[in-house]
C-alpha cells in the first residue's frame, strides 16, 4: 500500500478546504492512511508533515506498522500529548491562528469538547467533509486483490455450512462451523456475527444465529464474512430445508426465483456512470413487478473495504455516482414476517465497462 501517496493526496485536498490540519480518530481511516492496525491512536496530517500519537502499548508495533509519519508514543493519556504536542509547535512557529478539522462521523460530543480543552488558544477545531472516507470508497489495485482474497476465504464457508445444514441443528451450531472453518482457513474473524436464520426468524433481515433448531419445510438465510488482511468479505445465501413440494413449496420457489432475478438485474445495472439509485431501482422494479416490492424492506446493498459497511450506500435517493474501484454489495430480499424470507447477496468491483462479479458461488435454489 502507498500510504504516502494517500497522505499526500490528503493535503492537498485540505489546502482547498480552509483547514491546515486533520485530526484523524477513525482507526480504519488511520489504517488507511498509515498501516496502524492496533485499537488506540490519532493521526494528525498537516502541510508540515503526519504525526501519529499512541499509548505505550503500542510502543513496537506502531513504529513497526505506521509508514509516512512520525510516531509519538504518550507516556500519559494520548489526548494530553496531542494538545501539548500542537500547543509546542505553535509556540514555536509564533502562529496562534490554526484549523484542525475533525472526523465529525465518528467523534463524540464528549470526545471533541475534550480535544477542545487541550488545545491552545487561537487553535480551533471545526468539522470535516468525508475526507478519507471518499478516499477510500475507490480501491487501489493492491486492495482490490486482497478484496479478492477475502471472498474466496468467505465463499468455502458455505461449502461448510451445506455440509452440517440439515433439520434438528441449532442455527448456533451451523454458525459455529462455519466460523470454526473460517479460522482454520486463516480469517482474522468474522465480519460480522454470523446469521443463520430459519423458519420464521429468516423473515428478519438481521437474524443472527440463536440456539434454535432449524426445522424442515422453510428456509435458512445465510449471511456471512470473514477479514482477512484487513478487508471484509460479505455474501448471503438462502437455502430451503426438507422436500420444497406441493404449494408451499412451489411459492418458496417463485420467490426466491423472483430474488435471484432481482438480484441480477441490480448487477446487471452496475457500471461507471450510473447512480446507486439506479442500481437499487433495477432490483425494485423487479420485485414489483412480481408483486413482492412491500416485501423489499432495506437498500440494496453498501460499499465494503476495511469496514463491512461503508460508503457508497446503495439506496433510493442517493446520489453517489459508481466509479472503476468501487466495491459493493448487492443483496434484494423479500420478507414475510412470522413466515419466511430470502436474500442473495454478492460482491461486485466496478470495472472499466461494467462490473465483476467477485462471489464465486452459485444461485440455483436449494433444498438439503
Amino acid at each position: 500500500m502507498n500510504f504516502l501517496a494517500r497522505q499526500k493526496k490528503l493535503r492537498e485536498q485540505l489546502a482547498s478546504t480552509g483547514l491546515d490540519a486533520l485530526l484523524v480518530s477513525h482507526l480504519p481511516n488511520i489504517r488507511y492512511l498509515c498501516g496502524f492496525t492496533g485499537s488506540a491512536g490519532f493521526l494528525l496530517v498537516s502541510e508540515a508533515g503526519s504525526v501519529f500519537f499512541t499509548d505505550v502499548r503500542y510502543d513496537t508495533q506502531g513504529r513497526a506498522e505506521v509508514k509516512g509519519a512520525r510516531v509519538i508514543i504518550a507516556r500519559k493519556a494520548v489526548l494530553n500529548a496531542l494538545g501539548e504536542w500542537i500547543g509546542a509547535r505553535r509556540k514555536k512557529a509564533r502562529s496562534k491562528g490554526w484549523t484542525i478539522g475533525i472526523d465529525a462521523e465518528h467523534v463524540s460530543v464528549a470526545e471533541r469538547k475534550r480535544v477542545a480543552d487541550l488545545l491552545p488558544s487561537g487553535v480551533r477545531l471545526r468539522n470535516a467533509a468525508a475526507l478519507v472516507e471518499r478516499a477510500r470508497m475507490v480501491k487501489e489495485d493492491d486492495e482490490l486483490e486482497l478484496i479478492r482474497a477475502a471472498v474466496r476465504l468467505g465463499a468455502t464457508l458455505f461449502d461448510r455450512a451445506l455440509e452440517v445444514l440439515r433439520p434438528g441443528i441449532k442455527e448456533a451450531e451451523v454458525a459455529a462451523e462455519m466460523e470454526y472453518a473460517a479460522r482454520r482457513a486463516g480469517a482474522e474473524e468474522m465480519s460480522f456475527p454470523t446469521i443463520i436464520a430459519s423458519g420464521a426468524r429468516s423473515a428478519l433481515p438481521h437474524g443472527r444465529a440463536t440456539e434454535q433448531a432449524i426445522a424442515s419445510g422453510g428456509f435458512v438465510v445465510c449471511d456471512f464474512g470473514v477479514i482477512l488482511a484487513g478487508y471484509c468479505s460479505d455474501q448471503t445465501r438462502t437455502v430451503w430445508v426438507g422436500a420444497a413440494s406441493g404449494a408451499n413449496g412451489e411459492e418458496a420457489r417463485r420467490v426466491y426465483e423472483s430474488v435471484r432475478e432481482a438480484q441480477e438485474a441490480a448487477i446487471a445495472a452496475v457500471r461507471p456512470g450510473i447512480s446507486v439509485a439506479e442500481v437499487d431501482g433495477a432490483a425494485r422494479k423487479v420485485l414489483r413487478q412480481a408483486g413482492l416490492g412491500r416485501y423489499f424492506t432495506h437498500s440494496t446493498g453498501h460499499g465494503v473495504g476495511l469496514e463491512i459497511h461503508e460508503a457508497p450506500r446503495v439506496a433510493a435517493g442517493q446520489k453517489e455516482v459508481l466509479k472503476p474501484g468501487m466495491v459493493i454489495t448487492i443483496e434484494p430480499g423479500v420478507y414475510f414476517p412470522g413466515k419466511w424470507g430470502v436474500r442473495i447477496e454478492d460482491m461486485v468491483a466496478v470495472s472499466e465497462d461494467g462490473c465483476e462479479v467477485l462471489t464465486p458461488t452459485g444461485k440455483d435454489f436449494l433444498a438439503v
